[in-house]
C-alpha cells in the first residue's frame, strides 16, 4: 500500500498556523543572569513599535518573568477568546505575554523540570492569540539550558539572536558562549549589546565607567559578529523600569533611550 504523507498532528498545526503570521523573530539572550537582559528585550520591543511596527514581545524566563512589572502590567489578568489566551496591551498597540500572567500568586515560585517548561513555551505560541505582527521579541531566559533550545526547536524561523552583555570580563566570557551556541543551532547572531556601559550623572552628565567600557565591541569584533551599541547606566532607566514605561518611552531624550533607539534601528535594518 502506497505510504501518504505524514499526519500532522492538531498541535503542529496550531504552532506551525500561528507562526505564519508573524514576519520576523527576534530572540534576545544573556550569557548570565544580571547583564539587563530584560531591560533590553522590553525596550528593544517598545522601540519597534513606536517605529510604527506590528509588535508581540514573549516572557520565556519562566523562573523570572520580569516583562509584565517594565510595561506596568504585572495586575492584567490574560482574558480567553476563541480558546486562545489574549496578550496584554501595552503603549502603540504592543502586545505581551508571559508566565507572571499564568501563575496563581505574584510571588509563587515555578518549580518545574524541562518537558513541562517545554510544553508551556509551545503554548505561548500556539495557543496565545498573536495575531498579524511584524516583529515578535522573545525575551529569553539566561544561559543556553532547556528554554533556549525549546524555543529554537518550536520556531526554526527565528531571524536571528541579540545578545546582551555587560563590559566586565565575566560577563563577556559567558556572551561568548552564548555566540557559540547560536552557531550550533544554526540561528544566526544579530549583534551584540553591551549594557551598563558607563554611568551617566543626572546632575552634571558627567560619564564614569563603572563596569569598563568597550569590552561588548571588542567582543563581537573578535567573534565577528555586529556590535549593536552600548547603552548607558543612567536613573532614568531604573525609574522607567519601575514605573512600567520603557525609557524609550518615558524618556525619549535621555542617553540610554536614545542608545536604544539607534539599537533598534540597527536591528531592523539587520533583520530586514
Amino acid at each position: 500500500m502506497a505510504q501518504g504523507k505524514p499526519m500532522i498532528s492538531e498541535s503542529d498545526f496550531k504552532l506551525s498556523e500561528s507562526l505564519s503570521r508573524i514576519k520576523h523573530v527576534v530572540i534576545v539572550m544573556s550569557g548570565k543572569g544580571g547583564v539587563g537582559k530584560s531591560t533590553v528585550s522590553s525596550n528593544l520591543a517598545m522601540a519597534v513599535a513606536m517605529k510604527g511596527f506590528r509588535t508581540g514581545i514573549m516572557d520565556v524566563d519562566i523562573h523570572g518573568p520580569n516583562i509584565p512589572k517594565m510595561f506596568g502590567l504585572e495586575d492584567e489578568q490574560i482574558a480567553v477568546e476563541n480558546d486562545k489566551l489574549v496578550p496584554a496591551a501595552a503603549a502603540h498597540g504592543l502586545k505581551v505575554m508571559s508566565m507572571a500572567f499564568l501563575l496563581p500568586e505574584k510571588d509563587a515560585p515555578v518549580a518545574w523540570r524541562g518537558p513541562v517548561k517545554m510544553g508551556a513555551i509551545r503554548q505561548f505560541i500556539e495557543d496565545v492569540a498573536w495575531g498579524d505582527l511584524d516583529y515578535l521579541i522573545i525575551d529569553m531566559p539566561p544561559g543556553t539550558g532547556d528554554e533556549a533550545i525549546s524555543i529554537i526547536q518550536l520556531i526554526p524561523k527565528a531571524d536571528g539572536m541579540v545578545v546582551v552583555t555587560t563590559p566586565q570580563e565575566v560577563a563577556l566570557m559567558d556572551s561568548r558562549k552564548s555566540i557559540v551556541f547560536s552557531a550550533q543551532v544554526a540561528v544566526p547572531v544579530i549583534g551584540i549589546v553591551e549594557n551598563m556601559s558607563g554611568f551617566v550623572c543626572p546632575h552634571c552628565g558627567e560619564r564614569s565607567d563603572i563596569f569598563k567600557t568597550g569590552g561588548g565591541e571588542r567582543t563581537a569584533s573578535e567573534m565577528k559578529v555586529q556590535f549593536l551599541g552600548r547603552v548607558p547606566i543612567e536613573p532614568a532607566i531604573v525609574i522607567s523600569g519601575d514605573s512600567g514605561v520603557p525609557v524609550v518611552a518615558s524618556a525619549p531624550d535621555s542617553a540610554s533611550a536614545k542608545a536604544f533607539m539607534n539599537i533598534a534601528d540597527r536591528v531592523l535594518r539587520t533583520v530586514g
